[in-house]
C-alpha cells in the first residue's frame, strides 16, 4: 500500500471506528480520535509534496493493481503537478472542520465527525485515481456523506437544500458515465484516463464528449446557470459542511476539466472555448452583482465562491500558462479564503444564532481579536496583494489580457465588485457603534477557535507572499497540458 492509498483509506478507517462508537456519551472521544484521524491523514500526505520531482509531467507515487478483472478495471493512483497540492489541501482543511465542530457539535458528533473523515479519504481518491470508472465511484461517493451532513445537521430547511444538491450533482453525472462507457468501448476494453487522452476521436464525438463532462463538472464548480443549488446548501449546512464545500468540493468539477474535458476533447475544449469563457465572465461580473445585495452573510460568501470559481474557469479556458496555472492557484488560494470566511460566519452564529447581517454591528468593539483575522480574510477575499487572495486572480487576468484584452478587462471588474461586497458586509457587521444587546454580550475568540483562524491566516499570508512553491510544482504538467491541448487529435 502506497502513500496515496493510506491518505484514501487512513480517514476512512477512521471514519468507520467513529460510526462504530455510536453513542454520545462517547463524544468526547470521538473529538480526540477524529482529530487524531485528521493530523495522520495530513502528515501521510507531506511527503507527496515534499518527494514530488519538479523536472517532470509523468504520474508520481503510482499504484496499479487488478481490481474487477473482468472489465479490465484497475485500482490506478497517482498524482502530477496538476493535482497533488489539492491532496494536501483536503487534508489540511479536514484537520480545521474538526476542531470548528469540537464544541459546536453536541448530538451525535462521532456521527458527523465520522462523515467528514470518510468525505476526506473519498476526495482525495477523486483527485488520485487515473482509471476512469474508480474516478467515477469515488466522485460520486463524495455526494452521499455530504448529503447526510446538511440533511441532519444543517438549518430549518436542510432536507430540501440537500435534496436539491444530491440531484443537481448526481444528474448532470450520469452524462459523464455516459461518455466514460463510450471511451472504454472505444478504446477497447480501457478505462486507464492516460489512455483515453491518446484516442483520435472525430469533432462531432469530441464535441458530444465535451458537453457531458460539462454537464458533470459545471455543476460541481457550480458554473452560472446551474449555481441555484449552491447558495441553498450553504446557507443550510453547518460551518463545516459549508467550509469543506466551498473549499474542496467545487475543486473536484474544476479539475475534472482539466483531467477530462481537455485533454480527452482537445479539438472540441479549443471550439467551444468561448462558450465557457461567455458563462465564466457571466459567473465574475452578474454573480458579483447579486452578491452585493445578500442579507445573509453565508448567502452573500456563497454567490462569492460562485464568482472566484468563475476565474478558474475562465483561466483553463484560455490556453495559456498564465491562465491554468492562474486558474489552479485560485483554486487553493480559495480552499484557504472561502474556508476562513465560512469559519469567521460560524464564530458569529455558534454566539448569536443569526446570519443576517442586520443582526450585526459594531462586533469590533466586544471581540477585536476575531475582528482582526475577519479583517485579514475579508481583505483576501477583495483579492488584496500580498494575500492568497490576490494570486491567481491577478495570474487570471494577465493570462485573459494575453489572450484577448477586454476579456482580461472584463475579468478585474471582479476587484471591484469583490472589494465591494466583502468591504460593505465587514462595515456593517463589525465597524460602528455596538448595535444591540446580542453584539455587547460577545466574548472574544477562545483558544481553540484562534488557533483556527491563526492557521488560516498564516496559510493566506504565506501563499500571497510566497506563491512560488505551487507554481513550481504545477509548472512541467501545465506546460504538457497546453502542448497536448494545441496538437489536433482528429483521425
Amino acid at each position: 500500500m502506497g502513500l496515496l492509498s493510506v491518505a484514501i483509506w487512513l480517514p476512512i478507517a477512521f471514519g468507520v471506528l467513529l460510526l462504530a462508537l455510536g453513542r454520545d456519551e462517547n463524544a468526547g472521544a470521538a473529538r480526540w480520535i477524529a482529530l487524531a484521524g485528521a493530523v495522520l491523514s495530513f502528515l501521510v500526505t507531506i511527503p507527496l509534496v515534499t518527494g514530488f520531482h519538479l523536472d517532470t509531467a509523468a504520474l508520481q507515487f503510482e499504484e496499479n493493481l487488478a481490481w474487477i478483472e473482468r472489465f479490465n478495471v484497475r485500482y490506478h493512483l497517482g498524482v502530477d503537478g496538476i493535482s497533488v497540492w489539492f491532496v494536501l489541501l483536503t487534508a489540511f482543511i479536514t484537520i480545521i472542520v474538526v476542531m470548528a465542530a469540537w464544541e459546536v457539535i453536541t448530538e451525535r458528533a462521532h456521527q458527523y465527525l465520522g462523515a467528514f473523515l470518510i468525505l476526506s479519504g473519498l476526495m482525495v481518491g477523486v483527485f488520485s485515481a487515473v482509471d476512469g470508472l474508480l474516478f467515477y465511484v469515488f466522485f460520486e461517493a463524495t455526494l452521499i456523506p455530504m448529503y447526510i451532513i446538511i440533511g441532519v445537521w444543517g438549518g430549518p430547511r436542510r432536507v430540501y437544500a440537500a435534496f436539491k444538491f444530491f440531484l443537481y450533482t448526481l444528474l448532470g453525472s450520469l452524462l459523464m458515465l455516459i461518455a466514460l462507457i463510450y471511451l472504454y468501448a472505444k478504446s477497447g476494453g480501457s478505462f486507464e484516463i492516460l489512455e483515453w487522452h491518446k484516442l483520435p476521436l472525430p469533432l462531432n464525438a469530441q464535441a458530444l464528449l465535451f458537453f457531458a463532462f460539462f454537464a458533470a463538472f459545471s455543476v460541481k464548480v457550480p458554473m452560472w446557470p446551474v449555481h441555484t443549488w449552491l447558495p441553498d446548501a450553504h446557507v443550510e449546512a453547518p460551518t463545516g459542511g459549508s467550509v469543506v464545500l466551498a473549499a474542496i468540493m467545487l475543486k473536484l468539477g474544476a479539475y475534472g476539466f482539466l483531467r477530462f474535458s481537455m485533454p480527452i476533447a482537445p479539438d472540441a475544449s479549443r471550439e467551444y472555448a468561448w462558450f465557457i469563457i461567455a458563462l465564466s465572465l457571466i459567473a465574475v461580473i452578474y454573480i458579483g452583482l447579486v452578491a452585493m445585495v445578500q442579507t445573509d452573510m453565508k448567502k452573500l460568501v456563497a454567490y462569492s465562491s460562485i464568482a472566484h470559481m468563475g476565474f478558474v474557469t475562465l483561466g483553463f479556458f484560455i490556453f495559456n500558462e498564465l491562465g491554468i496555472s492562474g486558474g489552479l492557484v485560485q483554486m487553493i488560494s480559495h480552499g484557504f479564503v472561502s474556508g476562513a470566511m465560512f469559519l469567521s460566519i460560524g464564530v458569529l452564529y455558534d454566539r448569536v444564532h443569526s446570519r443576517e447581517i442586520a443582526a450585526y454591528g459594531g462586533v469590533v468593539n466586544t471581540m477585536p481579536k476575531f475582528a482582526a483575522f475577519a479583517l485579514l480574510f475579508s481583505m483576501a477575499n477583495c483579492g488584496l496583494p500580498g494575500t492568497a487572495g490576490f494570486i491567481g486572480e491577478w495570474m487570471v487576468i494577465l493570462g485573459a489580457i494575453q489572450y484577448n484584452f477586454w476579456i482580461g478587462a472584463l475579468a478585474a471588474t471582479a476587484l471591484i465588485f469583490g472589494a465591494a461586497y466583502t468591504l460593505w458586509m465587514y462595515k456593517r457587521v463589525y465597524f460602528g457603534d455596538i448595535a444591540n444587546d446580542h453584539v455587547r454580550e460577545l466574548t472574544d475568540l477562545n483558544a481553540r477557535e484562534f488557533a483556527m483562524m491563526a492557521i488560516l491566516a498564516v496559510a493566506v499570508l504565506a501563499m500571497g507572499l510566497y506563491p512560488k512553491p505551487f507554481t513550481d510544482v504545477m509548472h512541467t504538467s501545465v506546460d504538457a497540458l497546453i502542448k497536448h491541448v494545441a496538437q489536433p487529435k482528429l483521425p
